[in-house]
Order: C-alpha cells, then sequence, then structure tokens
C-alpha cells in the first residue's frame, strides 16, 4: 500500500456522510430481513413492529442512505473534479447533522406511535402530504429534506462555480437538482385521484428513471476514469450518449405507470413503446465499463472499486434492463403490475443501479480518506468476497421473487373463473418466501463482510501504510 493524501481537504466531510450511509445501510438490511420473516410467519415481531411500519423503515432507510450516498460521493468528487477546495466545509457538516437527526427522528417515530397519530402530531392538516407509499415522511420531515438538499446543492454548486467544469462535475449537478426539483411534487397531494397518482409518479419514477441516472452515470463515469486511466474525452463522450438516452426514455416511460390509473388511452402506446427503450441506456453502460476496461492505461491497485464499477453496470442493466422489460408492455402489464415480480424487478434494479455504484464510489474514496491509495490485498479479498456474497444474495432474491411472481399471476389474475384469492395464493407462494429468505441473509452476510473489510489488517507478506508492497503498484500511470 502506499500512503497517499487528499488533494483537497475538504474532501474530507465525504467519511461522515459515507459511514452514516452505510449504518442506514445496515438497518435497511436488517428491517428487510424482517418483513421477509413476517412473509412466512405472520405473528413475527406483531404486535411490537407490524408489517406496514416495518415496510415504512425498510423504504425509507433505502431512500435516505442512498441520499447520504450520492451526497458524500458529490463532496468527494467535485472538489477532484473542480480543482478547489469545497465551497463552505461548516455548511457541508451542518447539514449532515441536521439530516442525520431528521431521518433518525423520523424512523423513530415510524416505530414508536401509531402513523396516524404522527401524522396528528406533525401538522398533516396544515398540510396533507403523509400517507402515500415512499413519502410517507411527516411534513416537518418533508421541509428538512429541501432545505438540506437546497444547502447542499448551493454548496455543490458554487464549488463547480468558481472551479473547473468539467462534463461529470455538470452531468452530476443536472441530475441532484433534478433530484430535489422532482421531490417538490412530494408536497402535492391532491383530492383528484388520478392527478394524485400522477404526481406521485413524477416523484418516484422520475427520480429513480430519470434523475437519478444521471447521479449514476458521472459517478460511474468518475470511478473509471481513476481506476482505468482511460482519456477523459473518450469517457465524456460515452457519458453524453448514455445520458441522453436515460432522459429520452426515462422521462417518456413515466407513461409506463399511466397504464391503468385513468389517463388518457394514448399512454399505452407511449409507455410501452418508450418503457421497452429503458434497457438501451443501462446496456451501453455495460458496454461503456467493459469497454474502459479493455482500454486501461494503468493498474490501479484498487480492484476492489474497479469491480463495484464493472458489477454496477452489468447487475443494473440486469434489474432495470431486463428485468424491467419483462413487464412492462402495457398487454404484460395489466397481470403483472403490482405482483412479486414487480418486487424482483425493485430489489435488482436498486441494488444495481444506485446500491452498487455508491458502493463503488465507497471503495474507491475511503481509502484515500483514511490516508491510502488502496486497502491492503487481504481487505480488498474481503470487500470482492462481499461483492460475490451480495449479489449472489440479490440474485436468488430476485428469481425467488420472479418465481412467486409468475404463480401468483398464473393462480390468482389470469384465470377468468375459479381464481383463488390472495390469501390463497400467498399459501402456494411460501416456497418462493422461503427462499428470497435464503438470499437475503446471504446478502446481509455479504454486507457484514463489506463492513469488516475495512478493518482487515494487512496479511503478513503486506507491507504497512506507506511501503510499496509488490504487485499492487500501477504498471503505468497517467494523470487523469
Amino acid at each position: 500500500m502506499q500512503a497517499t493524501t487528499l488533494k483537497y481537504k475538504s474532501q474530507g466531510v465525504a467519511k461522515y456522510y459515507f459511514i452514516a450511509a452505510l449504518i442506514l445501510f445496515t438497518a435497511q438490511i436488517v428491517f428487510g430481513i424482517g418483513l421477509g420473516l413476517q412473509y412466512v410467519i405472520g405473528d413475527f415481531l406483531f404486535p411490537y413492529i407490524p408489517f406496514n411500519q416495518a415496510r415504512m423503515v425498510h423504504t425509507n432507510l433505502l431512500i435516505v442512505w442512498l441520499l447520504f450516498g450520492f451526497q458524500g460521493a458529490a463532496y468527494y468528487l467535485v472538489p477532484e473534479e473542480s480543482e478547489t477546495e469545497l465551497y463552505s466545509t461548516k455548511l457541508a457538516m451542518v447539514l449532515f447533522w441536521v439530516f442525520l437527526a431528521a431521518g433518525a427522528l423520523t424512523i423513530v417515530g415510524y416505530l414508536a406511535v401509531p402513523y396516524a397519530t404522527l401524522a396528528k402530531w406533525t401538522g398533516n392538516e396544515l398540510l396533507a402530504t403523509m400517507g402515500r407509499e415512499f413519502l410517507e415522511q411527516p411534513l416537518p420531515t418533508k421541509v428538512g429534506i429541501v432545505v438540506v438538499m437546497l444547502g447542499f446543492l448551493f454548496n455543490i454548486s458554487m464549488t463547480v462555480l468558481k472551479g473547473r467544469k468539467t462534463s461529470i462535475s455538470l452531468v452530476l449537478l443536472m441530475g441532484l437538482w433534478g433530484l430535489a426539483l422532482m421531490f417538490l411534487f412530494s408536497f402535492v397531494n391532491p383530492d383528484n385521484l388520478v392527478r394524485d397518482k400522477m404526481y406521485w409518479w413524477f416523484v418516484v419514477h422520475l427520480w429513480v428513471e430519470g434523475t437519478w441516472e444521471l447521479i449514476l452515470g458521472a459517478l460511474l463515469a468518475f470511478v473509471l476514469i481513476k481506476t482505468t486511466g482511460v482519456d477523459r474525452e473518450v469517457i465524456d463522450k460515452w457519458l453524453y450518449v448514455i445520458i441522453a438516452m436515460a432522459l429520452i426514455t426515462g422521462i417518456l416511460g413515466t407513461g409506463h405507470h399511466f397504464f391503468f390509473i385513468g389517463m388518457p388511452g394514448y399512454w399505452l402506446w407511449v409507455g410501452s413503446i418508450f418503457s421497452a427503450l429503458e434497457p438501451i441506456p443501462f446496456f451501453m453502460m455495460t458496454v461503456f465499463a467493459f469497454n474502459m476496461v479493455q482500454r486501461r492505461r494503468r493498474e490501479h491497485p484498487n480492484q476492489a472499486a474497479l469491480l463495484w464499477a464493472v458489477g454496477c453496470s452489468v447487475v443494473g442493466f440486469l434489474g432495470a434492463g431486463v428485468w424491467g422489460f419483462m413487464h412492462t408492455l402495457s398487454p404484460i402489464n395489466y397481470y403483472t403490475h403490482g405482483s412479486q415480480i414487480t418486487a424482483a424487478h425493485g430489489h435488482l434494479a436498486f441494488y444495481g443501479a444506485y446500491v452498487m455504484v455508491v458502493l463503488a464510489m465507497i471503495s474507491y474514496a475511503m481509502p484515500t480518506l483514511r490516508g491510502r491509495e488502496a486497502n491492503s490485498r487481504r481487505a480488498q479479498s474481503f470487500e470482492m468476497w462481499s461483492f460475490w456474497m451480495m449479489t449472489v444474495g440479490m440474485g436468488v432474491m430476485a428469481l425467488a421473487l420472479t418465481g412467486a411472481g409468475i404463480l401468483q399471476v398464473w393462480l390468482q389474475r389470469m384465470p377468468t373463473e375459479g381464481a383463488m384469492s390472495f390469501m390463497a395464493t400467498q399459501e402456494q407462494l411460501n416456497f418462493f418466501y422461503w427462499l428470497r429468505m435464503a438470499g437475503g441473509v446471504g446478502f446481509l452476510l455479504g454486507l457484514m463482510t463489506y463492513l469488516f473489510s475495512f478493518f482487515a489488517k494487512p496479511g503478513a507478506d503486506e507491507g504497512e501504510v506507506g511501503v510499496a508492497s509488490p504487485g499492487m503498484m500501477p504498471r503505468r500511470t497517467q494523470a487523469v
């Protein structure tokens, strides 16, 4: 390992965001295991943590920890891309503690009191915003998220404006500003159910299949530049094409959520056609990642980060592209909408596209935040094992949920006569739910291995930090 120092001291604030993200990620997976058990053991944790509360915590932790990850990645990436210190380190730290406190208090509120009581205590009568899936946050929390994100975007934007402008930082800024603007629709809760669902999808879909894809592209490009040494001009061209396709297909692809909510019939065609094109940018990301690795001009010592980056492109294509395409056409979606096939797609897509890119960024940045160019070979070995354990575990979960969804459609939704009731169908899916539990436990073990890798000491044949170890030095280096 080689000792190294941060290029810009203010990048150090990213460490706090990454640590918080990993802690919240672990809590999310623990609640996910609990939810999986409640599918097969109905009274598990009841009445202390009923299913509806556990599900709110599970999904909200996913959103919050990814936002922490995105912010940490931006605080690390932007000073380096802009070649200048962060505009305000103090502002970044104040916002960190505000966001962490708001998130923690919200989770405590979900668990401590009934949801209706929480709504009454937090002023939902003044502006009704609660009660919608993924947007269950109380009004003060939503306001806090807006304040934190505006402060964060001010900090990042001012840093970019005073320094070098690169395609990576500009695409990242576009994605982050889009994320914040789309979240404003969470404050719109009209009485008309059709408009309500339309605005809800403006947040949920245009986050994960719109603005977040820009963030994904920027972070992936940054990690690949640093670990492969490929010319920036080459990566920039790929990045522009990928985000253009992501925006075109993602924005119009929102129509696949409008099929059956009372919107005009032309959305059946618009949603089907452009949703069918949504796998293209993810396939391009896969080709992009492998192409950059093939053209690499250096052997970076941090091979774990490169593995996460390449894995992100592959699993993202499978989860968001292939599994999304499986049930995106309106004649198919008529039967599969809201089934366990949707859950399979959601889990695999989130893991591949966003969880893995944040972990790639953490794996690349955390060693430098701790004063070294890369972790020891032994630590990276643990990290690579964690990659395969989590990926295989998620693969088992996705396949189990896919099997459950196919059987669910066959037994409950397709028959015109003699269709099983919902609960009778669920009993037939127990085998798949237990299989999902096995995948979930494997995923949790992989996450524990990933966390352990940060504490793993170098092997007996490796030098300490600051002493070059055989095989860990780049064969060819180039400024990037």
